[in-house]
């Protein structure tokens, strides 16, 4: 495991400040939420603070990094570019860095639409993301709420939330993010009681 101030100066000098700002953010919540599901919290907080690790790069050369490596997993990919930080991100953890460690790099690389079968970890960091301090959003309160009672609640609520933003924006919905959706609606259509 890296060492967290090698890890953190790298982020800082990596990233913009709002978007460092938020990867700490991010880090710490993971870290919390890992010590109430009783995961391991240091690897929840270096995986929250490097989820970002190529937020910066531009949608253009995500997209050809994505392509030259064997990332692009559907077309939409493309249309999407800036999504393709989180896959992107995980390659690059792993080539640049030498981040072997395949729980954190599979965390890392579906943050941003989510993936079918995700473990504990992939949904701390998946939630962290949205959960954190720093975001501001309808509906906020409440998925903090669920999502530190049951990640499989905080996966619907949060991909509900997500799919909601992006049809109030205009913006295209990725299909996988649809498709994790229907998957915990299904997960816990008989069970839906419980919620903040």
């Amino acid at each position: 495991m890296f060492d967290r101030d090698y890890l953190t100066d790298l982020m800082q000098n990596r990233l913009s400040r709002k978007r460092y700002e938020h990867s700490l953010q991010v880090a710490r919540v993971a870290a919390e939420m890992a010590a109430y599901y009783g995961l391991d919290e240091d690897k929840a907080y270096i995986t929250g603070l490097l989820h970002d690790y190529a937020k910066g790069i531009s949608g253009e050369d995500l997209a050809r990094m994505a392509g030259n490596n064997g990332l692009i997993e559907d077309g939409m990919d493309l249309e999407i570019p800036d999504l393709l930080h989180a896959p992107v991100g995980a390659w690059l953890l792993q080539n640049e860095l030498g981040l072997e460690d395949e729980e954190m790099l599979r965390a890392i690389a579906c943050h941003t639409t989510g993936a079918l079968a995700m473990s504990e970890l992939d949904k701390i960091i998946y939630l962290a993301d949205m959960i954190e301090p720093g975001r501001d959003y309808p509906g906020l309160e409440r998925l903090k709420c669920v999502a530190m009672r049951d990640l499989d609640r905080g996966m619907l609520l949060g991909t509900e939330s997500t799919i909601r933003y992006c049809l109030e924006q205009g913006r295209i919905l990725h299909p996988r993010t649809i498709a994790v959706r229907n998957y915990y609606l299904r997960l816990l259509r008989d069970d839906y009681g419980g919620e903040c």
